[in-house]
């Protein structure tokens, strides 16, 4: 069993990521930044893209330096191998956490906590393109993100009860039931069972279907339409998004009066005019 030690270490660890992130290389998974979208790609395939301490602090902390990119304006996270992710590796993650003490443990759960808080916190809107596998934190990482793309052929389960965990696990019971409704999500939460591809879609889960060989790109093709937009308000509406989750619909209504009269003030909204007016598809510059 490996030493507690070295994997609160591990859990510690804080990788120095500073914009622009397209100069960064990850050392435990992919990123290619292209134009305006950022593709993160979780590459263990030969174990279905695992989660380790490791891959957890180095992704909270690229989504926490995306939060500053301002050459970023989309990013869509996939995995390798044709699945998206097996949640935590058994061996790295599950095993190592059973020789913790409870100051231990509770530093490791926050700290994958700050990866859903990070990737909740960038402006970016996050398109997920889920084939094969999605579990675990897997299905944590889909759940976080704002437009999910998946296969007919996608398994997703949040499987913790399946090995003696709740299922409140990276904040599931406050995310999960807003996207799917609260019975769907206590279903799931409950049994851990597999929801299949078609059930997701038809749940809400996922945004869209597309098949395999195809699922990456129509996730950036999504990915690149936001790009063309009007990227600061696109930010605004995900900020608004998360923010109204604490307010009541009077403190929603005046935030949102406030925000929007930001974007008012933003050239785009005067691009979009000066084209509507002049017959013309606006052309978004984010500013």
């Amino acid at each position: 069993m490996a030493d507690a030690s070295m994997t609160e270490t591990a859990a510690q660890e804080s990788y120095a990521i500073t914009p622009p992130v397209r100069a960064y290389t990850p050392a435990h998974f992919k990123l290619e930044v292209d134009g305006k979208t950022a593709t993160i790609t979780l590459n263990r395939p030969e174990r279905k893209n695992p989660l380790t301490f490791h891959s957890y602090a180095e992704l909270r902390d690229l989504f926490r330096a995306l939060q500053f990119d301002e050459e970023v304006k989309t990013i869509v996270i996939a995995g390798a191998g044709g699945n998206f992710c097996s949640g935590g590796d058994v061996f790295e993650i599950i095993e190592p956490l059973l020789s913790r003490d409870m100051p231990g443990l509770l530093q490791f759960t926050r700290m994958t906590g700050e990866l859903v808080k990070a990737m909740r916190a960038c402006p970016q809107p996050i398109v997920a393109a889920i084939d094969g596998v999605c579990v675990g934190a897997g299905a944590i990482i889909a759940m976080a993100s704002d437009l999910r793309v998946g296969t007919p052929k996608a398994k997703v389960a949040f499987l913790f009860n399946r090995v003696g965990l709740a299922g409140c696990d990276m904040g599931a019971c406050a995310i999960l039931p807003r996207i799917i409704g609260h019975g769907r999500a206590s279903e799931l939460l409950y049994t851990g069972r597999v929801m299949s591809g078609e059930e997701a879609e038809r749940w809400g889960f996922f945004n869209r279907l597309a098949e395999p060989d195809t699922v990456h790109a129509e996730a950036r093709a999504l990915a690149d339409t936001l790009s063309a937009g009007p990227t600061f308000a696109n930010a605004m509406t995900k900020r608004m998004m998360h923010m109204e989750w604490d307010m009541s619909i009077d403190q929603a209504i005046e935030a949102e009066a406030l925000a929007q009269a930001v974007c008012m003030k933003t050239e785009d909204y005067r691009r979009a005019f000066e084209a509507f007016a002049a017959k013309q598809t606006p052309v978004f510059e984010g500013n």
